[in-house]
């Protein structure tokens, strides 16, 4: 069935995941820089094919995920083979709505103080404009770094702190535009307002 499915996409399940996998890493280890996953998200066919690519490159049959979506997460399950379940339960969560970014962070799992590595991703579609500048600090972030944000990012970032996660518990966060530029902001990194 995977391969049928696949047949339908130029999408490489070995190169092209190695490739976006290693821009995610990138973008993960340099929290705000971004980087661009287009080009491997074009082979891709769909309605939100940067998510699809992210999907395939991070998902597996020994994760969960959650989607806002309805047709997208029949395409992540049946080309990822991962399971899908509630917000809460999940391992990654899909936000494609900035409406839902509110409901998926406040139930999203962040991990225990013994097993922090139980937390969630949440990779949420970025298309808005850019509207205010932020200052970040945080690991991998040499001293401060001014970034021009959108509402949505914004709106994640403020939700994600309201939590008050206790160190090291989290949630890290990826922002993907419809074009394929990604950036991360780990559970570490901190706005300066």
């Amino acid at each position: 069935m995977i391969s049928t499915l696949l047949k339908k996409h130029n999408f490489n399940l070995v190169y092209d995941s190695q490739k976006v996998f290693r821009l995610i890493l990138e973008a993960m280890s340099n929290p705000l820089r971004i980087v661009h996953i287009g080009k491997y998200a074009d082979k891709l066919y769909g309605d939100y094919p940067v998510l699809l690519a992210v999907a395939m490159t991070l998902l597996d049959n020994e994760v969960s995920f959650s989607c806002d979506d309805r047709s997208l997460p029949d395409e992540i399950a049946s080309l990822t083979l991962a399971k899908r379940e509630k917000t809460e339960y999940s391992d990654f969560v899909f936000v494609i709505k900035p409406d839902d970014i509110k409901t998926a962070i406040e139930n999203v799992k962040y991990g225990t103080l013994s097993d922090p590595h139980k937390s969630a991703t949440v990779i949420i579609l970025n298309d808005g404009e850019p509207t205010l500048h932020l200052m970040f600090s945080g690991p991998g972030i040499n001293g401060r770094k001014s970034v021009q944000a959108t509402e949505t990012v914004i709106d994640a970032i403020a939700l994600r702190d309201a939590q008050n996660y206790e160190y090291p518990q989290g949630v890290d966060l990826i922002f993907v535009s419809g074009f394929g530029e990604l950036f991360a902001i780990p559970r570490l990194t901190r706005v300066e307002v």
